[in-house]
């Protein structure tokens, strides 16, 4: 149990919490939220005993075992499940013994050590291991390879998995989503649910939150509120409170007709696909988000598009991939006016590359896209915010694609994405992520596109600006496809998905429960044929130095190719290392030639593609 009594917090001179009271229970499952800067990241400080409160007291009960998830992880040669057994203190160290003890011959030490590795469970403490990558995306050969042969978003993976492992009592994690595909955030949810152990998470994933959580404490105005129900019973909760006050009454009148005017909309064609249903279900709850963000100081919309062909976008027997490595095959699908697909697949599946091609950004290996006359295509990716220059201000940046439209005008619409007053003005280099993310879709809302292509748009924004977009996009007449792990957006704003697995894309029928039920069924055929590989990585660890490597029955010329690809990997590691390191500094930016930076990012950009080519025919050459 930890017990937070009268406890007032400052960072700087910021007062974050004032006279805060909490005690976490037990069991309890808390989530933590409040706009961006309230004080959510210091408090997990506070609790982790990283920060002391500058008032009042912080009590916690004695032998209590803390996990938390390390946010950076060095270039090491040690493999990715290697590094996550590190993560369990008790285990390192017995290992570390019985390995010291084997070089001695010291067999009444071994004897007592196996019989603690014994009792701390240590002989499955692999399997366990391999297990939690398993579920995080990692495919069964990739866990022995070095964590320095990953990018920096598995990485992050990979000390998610360690803190899981850890045994603990208390576990903090601050925004573990962030860097998961959805079916990775389905799997994290399950396991947290089973956590026996109490739980506070900073998330501004409602879903997640909603699925994982049986309090909420809200930070807002310095006040700490703890309430006990999900995310949704907050809402609801905090919503009637603020409905009370005459001063949102108006607003919250508003939003109320707006949105349900768009459930009405939907509920009309309800009869035509079943995916439609579940979009009616996210509908139905705005009005009660309308008035839990009445007072939020987001509050725009998409500008009038113009009319669009049908179809807009068609493929005909597209092959995708890079470096003559087909990645997606024989893709024909059509993207039609007024369709609002979600794509859905894991990381490394082909979404990204999918989402490139529809926007122009690349070309298909064969086949053909045709893009219809009068497409007006807005594409959002997943690095958007890296094509922004650090010198502009926001007022700069729109201003350049304005046209003729008043300073005022100007003003007033970067007002909506939260840039007023003479924020608007100020450069835009040492902006929040949150920020230059808003700026980003500031720019692409005000070009009027009518097919909107969104790769993960949510990366970045806090819950209220989540909620405004989502709320704009309802209100958009264009066709959009979008790649999200945030299911809340799905479900407001599409009504149809494709799905991206096994090299192939293809309709899913169905919702985001049926996809939830497709994976867990498709994870148990897989445990159930791999179930005798789990008794092998469940040995002692001893028994692993004398069992046969796999690698020595491949054929030489797989084994040749598997080591020349190997080799090339560690190349472009550090040639992406090399290259990020020089977009870093800030006098790329200040040349007034663009070329050099664009040279740079396209340069990274064809590296990150040979790359994430090669790891996968790696992974093909091993299985």
């Amino acid at each position: 149990m930890i017990q937070l009594k009268s406890v007032s917090l400052r960072r700087g001179t910021q007062l974050l919490l004032e006279n805060a009271n909490l005690t976490l229970q037990p069991g309890y499952r808390l989530g933590l939220v409040g706009r961006n800067g309230t004080g959510k990241s210091s408090l997990l400080a506070l609790l982790e005993g990283k920060l002391a409160p500058d008032t009042g007291e912080v009590e916690r009960a004695g032998g209590q075992r803390l996990s938390t998830v390390a946010q950076e992880m060095d270039d090491i040669d040690v493999s990715a499940v290697e590094s996550v057994l590190s993560g369990d203190a008790e285990y390192a160290r017995i290992a570390k013994a019985i390995e010291l003890a084997e070089l001695a011959e010291d067999g009444m030490a071994l004897a007592t050590l196996y019989h603690d590795l014994d009792a701390i469970d240590g002989f499955s403490a692999r399997a366990r291991a391999a297990r939690l990558l398993d579920g995080l995306g990692f495919a069964p050969d990739a866990i022995d390879r070095p964590v320095r042969s990953f990018s920096g978003g598995w990485r992050m993976r990979i000390n998610l998995a360690r803190a899981l492992l850890a045994p603990s009592d208390i576990m903090l994690l601050d925004e573990p989503t962030n860097h998961l595909d959805l079916d990775a955030v389905f799997w994290l949810e399950q396991w947290l649910i089973s956590y026996p152990g109490s739980l506070v998470v900073v998330s501004h994933d409602r879903d997640f939150l909603d699925q994982v959580c049986t309090h909420i404490a809200h930070i807002e105005n310095k006040a700490l509120t703890v309430y006990t129900s999900n995310y949704s019973g907050f809402e609801s909760m905090r919503a009637e409170r603020q409905a009370q006050n005459a001063a949102f009454s108006a607003k919250i009148e508003r939003e109320r007709a707006h949105l349900n005017a768009f459930v009405d909309r939907f509920r009309a064609q309800a009869s035509k696909a079943k995916q439609a249903q579940s979009r009616i279900k996210a509908l139905a709850r705005l009005p009660i988000l309308a008035a839990t963000h009445a007072d939020s100081s987001f509050s725009f919309q998409f500008k009038k598009a113009p009319n669009a062909p049908d179809p807009l976008l068609t493929m005909e027997h597209i092959n995708l991939g890079y470096n003559g490595n087909v990645l997606l095959k024989d893709i024909e699908l059509t993207v039609r006016a007024g369709d609002r697909i979600g794509l859905l697949g894991s990381n490394g599946a082909g979404k990204t590359t999918l989402m490139r091609v529809l926007g122009g950004a690349e070309r298909p290996m064969s086949g053909q896209l045709f893009v219809s006359s009068g497409v007006k295509i807005g594409y959002y990716a997943q690095h958007q915010l890296e094509q922004l220059d650090p010198r502009d201000t926001p007022m700069s940046a729109l201003e350049r694609i304005a046209g003729r439209a008043s300073t005022q005008e100007v003003r007033s619409f970067l007002g909506g994405f939260g840039f007023v007053g003479d924020r608007a003005f100020e450069v835009i280099e040492p902006f929040s992520g949150g920020e230059k993310a808003r700026l980003a879709l500031a720019l692409l809302v005000w070009q009027a596109p009518n097919l909107l292509l969104l790769d993960e748009p949510t990366n970045h924004l806090d819950l209220e600006m989540r909620e405004s977009l989502a709320s704009a996009l309802q209100t958009f007449e264009g066709a959009l496809v979008v790649v999200s792990h945030d299911r809340s957006l799905i479900e407001m704003v599409c009504d149809g998905f494709w799905r991206v697995y096994a090299g192939k894309v293809a309709p899913f029928d169905g919702d985001l429960e049926d996809y939830r039920r497709a994976l867990t069924e498709e994870r148990r055929a897989a445990n159930v044929i791999n179930k005798p590989n789990d008794a092998v990585k469940a040995a002692p660890v001893v028994a692993e130095k004398i069992m046969p490597k796999t690698a020595a029955s491949l054929d030489k010329r797989l084994k040749k190719r598997i080591e020349e690809i190997e080799h090339r990997l560690s190349a472009l590691v550090h040639s992406l290392q090399a290259i990020d390191a020089e977009l870093a500094d800030p006098m790329l930016y200040q040349n007034s030639n663009p070329a050099p930076l664009q040279a740079k990012t396209h340069q990274r950009e064809a590296l990150a593609a040979e790359h994430l080519a090669l790891e996968q025919e790696w992974l093909s050459l091993h299985d």
